[in-house]
């Protein structure tokens, strides 16, 4: 049941982080636009500099509003200490849109800002999309099974875009961001995809698999990170309405050993062992979920 007092903090809160998220997203494609223009990679680096800058003071903002708005507490647990000066591969599921706010301003001051993986259709968000592009985000076109059956030429295509977009990322520390389930968890799509998980949809491989075999080398640690709302059915809506009382982000730092580095695509046993692999990740994040749902239930 939402309180009278959230009728009235709804549409003052969602203005203040639609103004937040344009200002900075419109200077993000401003200098985006500069340094797509530019020759010198010198000056375009710092332009991106810049940038990354741009991105962390939206996320600071973002969140700052949304403590002033709601009673939250915020939990963060870290297993171990992390450092700016490393690349980190982050693993985390997928509730809502305020997942990539909190994750933003996770990194902050603790790894380096991070390039998430999206799907191709976000290019065409307003504001979002084009700063997602300015700040070289790889942007993901997933096909489904019965598509690829149909068109067998574009097999492979997704994971392509992987390995150019980690190229970017060899000569300086950075984060790279994999929503591996491929799309935000409702109950419904719980129910149609036939998850095995309560809380989660089914990991998907390939992505993370190509990108560890791209630039495994590179990363310091896999951050495997379990984001959760636990008093929240709807966290977009309970959070614009003042209504978000718990937020926790719990970071399980893994290594990055030979044992999930290989060729997903061609290698049976390899796959069978990746995949036995991410499915034991989810199956503990599932159960630190349900466990902090219970608890607060």
């Amino acid at each position: 049941m939402w309180k009278p007092q959230s009728f009235i903090i709804f549409p003052i809160h969602l203005l203040l982080q639609l103004a937040n998220m344009t200002f900075w997203g419109a200077a993000i494609i401003l200098f985006g636009i500069v340094k797509f223009i530019l020759p010198l990679r010198s000056i375009r680096s710092v332009l991106l500099n810049v940038m990354h800058c741009f991105y962390v003071y939206f996320s600071v903002i973002s969140v700052s509003f949304i403590q002033f708005f709601n009673r939250v507490d915020v939990h963060i647990n870290i297993d171990e200490p992390l450092s700016e000066k490393k690349w980190y591969l982050i693993t985390a599921n997928h509730i809502s849109y305020l997942d990539i706010i909190l994750l933003i301003n996770f990194c902050k001051n603790r790894i380096p800002p991070p390039k998430f993986f999206l799907k191709k259709e976000l290019i065409w968000l307003p504001v979002v999309g084009l700063a997602a592009w300015a700040l070289d985000m790889p942007f993901m076109q997933r096909y489904s099974k019965n598509f690829l059956e149909k068109n067998p030429h574009l097999k492979g295509h997704d994971i392509e875009t992987t390995r150019r977009s980690c190229e970017k990322y060899i000569n300086k520390p950075t984060t790279v961001i994999n929503f591996v389930e491929g799309t935000r968890f409702t109950q419904k799509k719980q129910r149609d995809k036939n998850s095995p998980f309560s809380h989660l949809l089914r990991p998907k491989a390939g992505g993370i698999a190509f990108t560890l075999a791209s630039m495994g080398e590179l990363f310091s640690n896999i951050l495997d990170i379990t984001l959760a709302y636990p008093n929240s059915k709807h966290p977009m809506m309970d959070m614009l309405g003042g209504r978000m009382t718990k937020i926790i982000i719990d970071v399980k730092t893994l290594p990055v050993d030979n044992s999930i580095i290989g060729d997903y695509f061609e290698n049976a046993v390899f796959r069978e062992q990746f995949q036995v692999w991410l499915n034991a990740l989810w199956t503990e994040k599932n159960a630190r979920i349900k466990k902090w749902i219970e608890s607060n239930g």
